[in-house]
Formats: structure tokens, sequence, C-alpha cells
């Protein structure tokens, strides 16, 4: 809901204040060699979009897709937690690109990261419950085959996400033994936590000085 409310605010500016919406973008975006001093673009970049229909539209209906089965499993607070940790390891896994390429004239923004890491979720649950795999693997294809048919798509991001919602949801199904027996929302804050922390600090390990970048 939100990231469509905001949709329509960006359509709505692009339209009536052109400068508005210039700046919306630019200070909501992610980009990667702003990161530190931009912290929020982390967070704000995850409920912005393109203007173009096609870009909310799909990521809503990846969301609609998983997203309610995965927010009945975990809680409505720890699903929050869960989606916005998925996008910070988006954000992470682009900055680590930028870094490893020397390319750090990369923005992303949308909800896709954090998404791709609701389908890792949902696959890991699926797999250890033994359910039937092959429609949610054909999903799956077909988004990671997106950034091969679309232009400007940010597939690190996508990757990042998948990666790090695998992750998290196998230290809440499994992890370690001894917090097996603890409630599903302190094992998801002590988790959550744990890979947030790491995020954030590979984050800021990435970004160069500022005045560093050629």
């Amino acid at each position: 809901m939100v990231c469509v409310i905001v949709w329509l605010l960006e359509v709505l500016l692009q339209h009536v204040s052109p400068s508005l919406f210039t700046a919306m973008l630019g200070q909501g975006m992610f980009m990667p060699i702003a990161a530190v001093e931009h912290p929020w673009t982390w967070l704000t970049s995850m409920f912005l979009h393109s203007p173009s229909f096609l870009h909310v539209a799909f990521n809503m209906m990846a969301l609609w897709s998983v997203g309610p089965v995965l927010e009945r499993m975990f809680g409505h607070w720890q699903y929050l937690a869960f989606y916005l940790i998925c996008g910070l390891g988006g954000a992470t896994a682009l900055t680590l690109w930028c870094r490893v390429t020397g390319n750090w004239l990369m923005a992303a923004y949308g909800a896709s990261g954090a998404i791709f890491g609701l389908f890792a979720a949902l696959l890991v649950v699926f797999m250890k419950s033994g359910a039937d795999l092959r429609s949610m693997l054909v999903c799956m294809v077909i988004n990671f085959a997106l950034p091969v048919i679309m232009p400007n798509v940010a597939w690190q991001a996508h990757v990042g996400g998948f990666v790090v919602g695998g992750l998290l949801t196998w230290l809440l199904v499994d992890g370690v033994p001894a917090l097996r027996g603890q409630s599903a929302s302190r094992r998801m804050w002590i988790y959550g936590s744990a890979v947030t922390v790491v995020l954030v600090a590979a984050l800021i390990l990435c970004v160069p000085p500022i005045g560093q970048v050629a």
C-alpha cells in the first residue's frame, strides 16, 4: 500500500511540479557512493518506483503473491522487519558490486530487492515442508530473467535480497540449536539484528571516503 501511495505521489508531482519530482527521486533513491552520507536512502528507495505503471504493477503483483503467506507465518511486525532487512541486503549487494567494479555511478530504487528476499524465504519454507516447488521455481526464473529483458534493472539488488532472505529464513527455521526453543519474535530480533549489523558494516566498509572516487 505504501509503495502504491508513493507511486501515485510521484506521478502527480511529475505532472504538477517536475522539479519536486526530481528532488523526490534524487533524495530518495539509493546511490552506493552516497550511502554513508544519505543513510535513509536504503529505506526510502524500497518504496520508490519508476513513474512507469509496469514497474510498480509488476512489483506489487509479486508482493501480493508471496507477502500474505509469509506475513501469516512470521506475524505482522516480524514480516515487516524481514522485508526491510532483505531490502538492506539488496542495497549492500549493489554497493559491494560498485566496490568490485569501481563503477560508482549506479543508483537504484524499487521494492525488488526486498521482494526477492521474500521469494527466497518462501523457497526455504517450501523445501523444509516438502511442498511442490515447480510453480515457485518457474516464478523465480521469470523474475531473475527480467534484467535480461528490461534495461536498467539493478540485478545486484535482486541477488542480494535473495541471498539475505534465504539466509535469514534458514536461521529462523533451523539456526543455532540453543535458540530453537525461543519464540519466533525473539529469534527474529536476535537473528535480524545480527544480519543487519553485518550488512550495515559491509556497506560502510565498501563505500570509499569522499574524494577517492575518480
